[in-house]
């Protein structure tokens, strides 16, 4: 069993204890002194975890020397008490293995330094494992924990309402359709209108703007319940105020009067 960047950083695992630590390279220096010093973070944390490796392993100057920003290793060795700045313990490696090189280290596109969101969105696949966007999926995973506490806490059941409906719980035509019609040669009634008897669900299907409706439904059997998903909004406004997706949080009570209402909120 390895353990995480976050178990070691914070302490959960006492010094001199033999671990070992799976992740990707983030930077990686080379001494004149025959050690190199390698930055490894597996996505639980925000800061790596230095690791310190002796020329005197067997695959140093073979693999160890090659080793680029982006490669995932496996790290074996001893936990010790940092002697130098900058971090409070480091691994002094008794085995480094590669599990995955990077092709190109001249290319690679996630170099240690800071990148803008408009570059990062063109290479969204790798952003996971720049600081920021770790930190973000880590405090997604916080909030929507702490979400369904909440709700489980007071009795609520959760619902999974569908994503594809034929239902505008908005009422404002906001929609994103979606169809498997072609959209080169559409079929049309005799009124000229589109048929979408032809479509996948014989009907005009949506991507949902809110799970209200199918949640009242539940709420007349289960009493107490909310939904948390996505929801699409087709509103063309490029504002940080409007976004084509988003998860909501939708609760639902019967038999609730203003006073509960108020307790919820």
């Amino acid at each position: 069993m390895h353990h995480t960047t976050r178990a070691i950083l914070t302490g959960a695992v006492p010094l001199q204890s033999e671990v070992t630590v799976k992740g990707w390279v983030r930077s990686k220096r080379d001494s004149k002194s025959g050690i190199s010093f390698l930055d490894i973070n597996d996505g639980s944390s925000f800061d790596g975890v230095q690791i310190i490796v002796p020329s005197e392993l067997s695959n140093y100057e073979d693999e160890v020397l090659k080793i680029s920003t982006g490669c995932a290793i496996e790290v074996s060795g001893t936990l010790v008490k940092s002697e130098g700045k900058g971090q409070s313990v480091e691994i002094k490696a008794a085995a480094v293995d590669i599990c995955g090189w990077i092709d190109d280290p001249e290319s690679y596109p996630i170099a240690k330094k800071r990148h803008s969101f408009e570059y990062l969105r063109t290479v969204a696949h790798l952003r996971p494992r720049t600081n920021t966007f770790g930190a973000i999926t880590r405090v997604r995973t916080a909030l929507a924990n702490a979400i369904h506490n909440f709700f489980f806490e007071r009795g609520f059941d959760w619902i999974n309402t569908p994503i594809i409906t034929g239902n505008d719980c908005e009422g404002a035509g906001e929609l994103f359709r979606i169809s498997t019609l072609d959209m080169v040669n559409l079929p049309y009634g005799n009124d000229q209108q589109i048929d979408f008897t032809e479509d996948f669900f014989a009907s005009e299907a949506y991507l949902t703007v809110s799970g209200q409706l199918q949640l009242e439904a539940l709420c007349l059997a289960m009493s107490n319940v909310y939904t948390f998903g996505p929801t699409f909004r087709a509103e063309n406004s490029n504002t940080s105020r409007h976004l084509a997706e988003f998860w909501m949080v939708e609760p639902e009570i019967a038999f609730a009067d203003l006073s509960d209402l108020a307790d919820l909120a």
